[in-house]
């Protein structure tokens, strides 16, 4: 409806006469015109941003646009991105925060929005913004906030930087938090220094240890620094620990000792006495047995730690017999620990038991889904802890849509659900996985995997449908980004080669430990040149001094049966270690099968190194952030 209309008319005085002959005319047409821009302008103005509810976020940032007041529309946007984040979803916060309209805070906005900013980067793991907001984080950042807030934007904070690959700003986040709020819960915050400190290089250490300042500050990095002395067994560590709580009596940490020191300082006391090793040593396990064995021998008399004078390892052969028969027998003998089985149906019968007196190590894992007693741990050379591990490196190069080659069979069925786990939680898809077998003509799994039989196909159609012959040049898909080739070297060596005959040849290749036998052969792994891969420490380590020293007493100790016996040099190293790994979160054991942490539900899993052919030999890459993991004992 429009507006009523009041006729007004000025007095008749000259100064205000209008010219002679002069005529204003408004057309009704242009006068609606007017009207309705004056009224559309004047309903711009009017928005209320207080009360504006936007559904997405784009919805969100096209209405922060149209207003003209920029710090009213910032305050609109972190609004939005705020509720966005109470309802569970980063990533439309993640849009909002990153938007244009936000990329200069105004005013005091600044601290809300970087609260805001780590919240959802943290959720996310999303690397590349915590590096992005680490720029903007010192040390007491978070003690610009109000007090209820602050030991959450401090612990926001210290999660971002380390995000960032910052541990040691991290570290000195945390210790200003214990020394700022005594409602904190000092036990908690220690060990969440500790881990901090424990995941910062050595170089950072020393060379950037000058910006955590104060008596507290300087006795946690004492503390890190002794504690990273070459070659420390476990006797010394304990030592360390104490000697520093005697030279620092009055420092928050010799009072709260981190979990792990503690444990650290007491295990020489509880560490298992009389240890049963039960292995397959006869049929067609028995190398398998003998390799471990050997292994976990070679580890014990290396270990200077050890006290031989009160250790007893007795060898059984569990070939052909009912394992969890044996057990009882372990049990009433006053065993203290049990190494084995390592076949997984023994192990699947130990599962079943309601109790467990006496800790078993066994050697496999269970069946996903299965559920361990209390006292019973699994470590092993798992397919699925590389599958994970291939899927994250995938991701941190940002190939996030692969093509997979995988064998058929139960071992490959575990594999491809690992890997597409792990794909999946990482934003990650398989575009197509080709199963095959060995007797299958890898000429055309190659072709159909890569999309170039489609592509024949799409050709012989056209030419159907036209009737007539088409020149025809095969392509293959071009929308993935990287191949997974899990395959055995005789087998990769045909594969690797057909990727390039295909078209494929610019993409990378990534494989599991198998696609190397681990001896160098570069005459016949030329073929396999630039494949990306990952193996345990004892395979691509030349500076395992522990490994070229068993070599020279052992040489046939290399290829599969050598990543047996380094599986059991380090189930010694874990002896004395269960209860380190699964009390304490986020400890680990760098050991010669990877860098080794615990589950909660007692598995042991490995993160391995990366290499690449190059002239037909494998080159140590660089692992990633588990680089950064400080050596505990070598």
């Amino acid at each position: 409806m429009m507006p009523s209309f009041i006729q007004r008319h000025k007095r008749i005085y000259p100064e205000y006469r209008e010219p002679a002959m002069t005529k204003h005319c408004l057309t009704p047409r242009t006068f609606i015109t007017v009207l309705l821009l004056t009224m559309l302008a004047a309903g711009c103005a009017s928005v209320n941003l207080e009360s504006e509810v936007a559904e997405t976020a784009s919805e969100a940032i096209e209405t922060a646009s149209g207003h003209s007041d920029r710090n009213e529309a910032q305050k609109y946007l972190l609004r939005t991105a705020d509720r966005f984040q109470n309802q569970g979803d980063h990533q439309a916060a993640r849009i909002i925060l990153q938007s244009d309209l936000l990329s200069q805070p105004t005013g005091n906005l600044m601290d809300q929005y970087l609260l805001l900013s780590m919240g959802s980067a943290t959720a996310l793991e999303d690397r590349a913004w915590a590096d992005e907001l680490s720029s903007s984080l010192k040390p007491d950042q978070f003690l610009n906030y109000e007090r209820g807030l602050m030991a959450r934007a401090a612990n926001l904070q210290a999660d971002t930087l380390q995000l960032a690959g910052d541990n040691l700003s991290a570290a000195a986040t945390l210790i200003l938090l214990a020394q700022s709020d005594s409602r904190q819960d000092m036990q908690e915050i220690h060990d969440r220094i500790w881990q901090a400190l424990k995941a910062t290089s050595d170089k950072q250490l020393s060379e950037d240890s000058g910006q955590i300042i104060g008596y507290e500050g300087q006795g946690w990095i004492e503390l890190a620094g002794m504690l990273r002395e070459p070659g420390m067994n476990l006797d010394e560590q304990g030592r360390t620990v104490r000697q520093w709580q005697s030279n620092w009596p009055g420092h928050p940490a010799a009072i709260a000792m981190p979990s792990e020191l503690q444990l650290i300082a007491s295990l020489a006391e509880t560490r298992p006495e009389r240890i049963t090793l039960a292995l397959p040593l006869d049929g067609p396990l028995a190398n398998a047995g003998k390799a471990i064995r050997d292994g976990f021998f070679a580890a014990y008399y290396d270990d200077q730690s050890a006290d031989r004078s009160k250790t007893e390892i007795r060898v059984v052969d569990s070939s052909g017999k009912d394992f969890r028969d044996l057990y009882q027998e372990f049990a009433a003998d006053g065993q203290d620990l049990v190494v084995g089985p390592l076949e997984k149906e023994a192990l699947a019968s130990l599962a079943e038991m309601e109790s467990m007196p006496v800790p078993v190590l066994g050697l496999n894992y269970l069946p996903q889904g299965s559920e361990a007693p209390s006292g019973l741990y699994q470590f092993g050379l798992s397919a699925e802890d590389e599958a994970r591990q291939i899927a994250d490196r995938l991701a941190s190069e940002n190939n996030d849509q692969i093509l997979a080659l995988i064998p058929q069979g139960e071992w490959g069925d575990r594999l491809e659900s690992a890997l597409l786990e792990r794909m999946a939680e990482n934003g990650s898809i398989a575009l197509d996985i080709e199963r095959y077998f060995k007797e299958d003509n890898f000429r055309a799994v190659t072709a159909d995997l890569l999309g170039i039989t489609a592509s024949r196909e799409r050709a012989i159609d056209v030419e159907r449908t036209a009737g007539v012959n088409v020149e025809f040049e095969p392509r293959r898909r071009q929308d993935a980004d990287a191949v997974v080739m899990v395959a055995e070297p005789t087998i990769a060596r045909q594969f690797k080669p057909l990727f390039a005959f295909y078209f494929g040849g610019d993409l990378p290749v990534y494989s599991p430990s198998m696609v190397y036998e681990g001896n160098e052969d570069p005459s016949r792994d030329r073929d396999l040149n630039n494949v990306i891969f990952t193996d345990i420490p004892w395979v691509l380590d030349d500076e395992n001094e522990f490994r070229n020293t068993a070599l020279q007493a052992l040489p046939d100790m290399r290829g599969q049966l050598g990543r047996l016996f380094a599986m059991g040099a380090d189930a010694w190293n874990l002896s004395k270690r269960l209860p380190l790994l699964r009390q304490v979160e986020g400890s680990s054991i760098k050991g010669q099968t990877g860098v080794l942490t615990m589950a909660p539900q007692g598995s042991i899993h490995r993160q391995q190194l990366w290499a690449r052919f190059s002239g037909g030999t494998p080159e140590l890459l660089t692992s990633g952030p588990e680089d950064d993991i400080t050596r505990e004992e070598e």
